[in-house]
């Protein structure tokens, strides 16, 4: 879910830490043409969800394009992530 600033990301994340629901968080992170600042929760059936926000557009030099194949390993952007508890958690974006 793409929110319109940085700090109704904060918001997001403070409201789901509150309720007991463990987060990951990014900040400033590349990902699919876009810098963005992101938390991580998990859905009621363990899927991953996104709260994020555009920060500002990022090109992608020539030969680092995303591919083109979601189920593909090479994904656009993978990041390390600090859960809430401060731990570090692969994530990605694609």
């Amino acid at each position: 879910m793409e929110v319109e600033s940085p700090e109704l990301v904060g918001a997001a994340q403070t409201r789901l830490a509150t309720h007991g629901m463990a987060t990951a968080t990014e900040e400033g992170v590349d990902c699919c043409y876009a810098r963005q600042d992101k938390l991580w929760v998990d859905g009621p059936s363990g899927e991953p969800w996104e709260i994020y926000t555009v920060l500002s557009d990022v090109e992608k030099p020539l030969g680092e394009l995303r591919t083109a194949d979601p189920a593909s390993s090479d994904v656009c952007c993978a990041a390390v992530a600090t859960d809430s508890a401060g731990a570090s958690a692969s994530q990605s974006c694609c």
